[in-house]
């Protein structure tokens, strides 16, 4: 059973009980993330994702560590471009100590100086490390050349002259004017009462009330068509992206049927044809992103040098065709079959549950049931799919290329 609740203290709760379970699994979604900093403070949520868990007043970082590790539980966090999240998963009779150290850390961290200093170093040696995967900073670019000038296209690790140049004082700043009552989400998911959560929640995160999601600019004009970044790599690693339908808009559902027939599974198309038929790449495969009023579908692969330009006329080719032909009714009904048990089996424990449940209330201000969303692909039509096929083939192109190249040659 899922409810959901607004809270005296501005946050919404919502949670699902489950029968089963012996466990629970707690998180407070933050309704800022990348998109919502400006350049100069860039990365400053990622920063605070870690800075949270060096501690507060009360207890240190290795007080934190010790106990969580102490009642077997897990603890983490991420964050992406519209949201950070914070979650820890443990036995349902240690939920009280979960519910103080989530709560702290939530509501009073300490942020010290040092920490602070501490972590910096840490968040630049990420950057590095992110750099040196040529197939992350092939996506990455892509998405910077698809979003050129917008929040959309940054990092969400910041960048190093950003990271180095945040002091206490503005990631303080950042903390008390996002981390309010009324831009989270606490969702909880396993054995758990709804009505005993509700008070601890409204007691623990009363002091912060107030707060309200932040304002957004769309992005604007299409990006840049190619980026190349040279690189002594022994594959070239290709990104192609178009901008597609926001999560919001009802073409979703059938974006992702196109993005399985694409290049979601490995009966798609590029998979098979790109790897099975004619050995090109060891891996390809195509995904889609929806953010609040845009969204990206990509298709990404390594590939040798001599093959690269072969490989991008097969993908080009595919979209093209796509666009004009749209789907069989096969690939129709092997889409759904796969998007049904995909979303069945990622409900398998209290993690996911939470996950889904708290992501669906802070992104759409609701939770479809689990039934409501496998009608909604089911209801998706060879002609629905046609329609976002056509439309995304008419998209500007991105091509997001890094390897062994001339970024200056024909």
């Amino acid at each position: 059973m899922i409810r959901t609740e607004l809270l005296g203290c501005g946050a919404h709760l919502v949670t699902e009980s489950m029968a089963e379970a012996r466990s629970v699994t707690v998180g407070v979604w933050v309704g800022t993330g990348s998109r919502d900093e400006d350049d100069a403070h860039s990365g400053a949520s990622h920063f605070l994702e870690h800075l949270l868990f060096k501690g507060t007043a009360k207890w240190s970082a290795a007080d934190i560590a010790e106990s969580v590790d102490e009642i077997g539980g897990d603890m983490n966090a991420f964050t992406t471009k519209e949201y950070t999240a914070f979650y820890i998963r443990l036995l349902a009779d240690d939920l009280p100590l979960g519910l103080d150290v989530l709560g702290a850390i939530m509501t009073e961290p300490a942020l010290r100086v040092d920490d602070i200093d501490a972590e910096r170093q840490v968040i630049l040696d990420e950057i590095l490390m992110h750099a040196d995967e040529p197939a992350d900073f092939a996506a990455e670019q892509c998405t910077a050349s698809m979003f050129p000038a917008h929040p959309l296209g940054r990092e969400v690790l910041g960048t190093p002259p950003s990271v180095e140049s945040l002091d206490q004082g503005e990631i303080r700043s950042f903390f008390d004017h996002h981390y309010r009552a009324g831009n989270l989400v606490i969702a909880a998911a396993g054995d758990v009462d709804h009505e005993r959560l509700a008070l601890d929640v409204e007691a623990r995160f009363a002091p912060r009330s107030g707060g309200a999601p932040p304002p957004r600019v769309p992005p604007g004009h299409a990006g840049q068509a190619l980026t190349v970044h040279a690189r002594p790599t022994e594959q070239v690693h290709l990104v192609v992206g178009m901008r597609c339908a926001g999560r919001h808009s009802p073409q979703r559902w059938p974006l992702a049927v196109l993005n399985h027939v694409l290049g979601g599974g490995i009966s798609s198309r590029l998979f098979q044809e790109v790897r099975e038929r004619r050995g090109l790449a060891y891996s390809i495969w195509s995904e889609r992103i929806h953010y609040e009023e845009v969204g990206t579908m990509t298709v990404s692969v390594g590939t040798a040098p001599e093959h690269a330009r072969e490989v991008l006329a097969l993908v080009h080719g595919e979209l093209d065709r796509m666009g004009e032909k749209g789907i069989t009714a096969r690939e129709l009904a092997v889409a759904k079959g796969h998007l049904r048990a995909e979303t069945l089996l990622s409900l398998e424990d209290s993690g996911a549950r939470m996950s889904r449940i708290g992501s669906s209330v802070l992104l759409h201000g609701q939770v479809l049931g689990v039934d409501e969303i496998l009608a909604k692909v089911d209801a998706v039509t060879v002609d629905d799919v046609a329609a976002v096929a056509a439309a995304l083939a008419t998209e500007t192109r991105t091509l997001s290329v890094v390897g062994p190249f001339d970024p200056d040659a024909p």
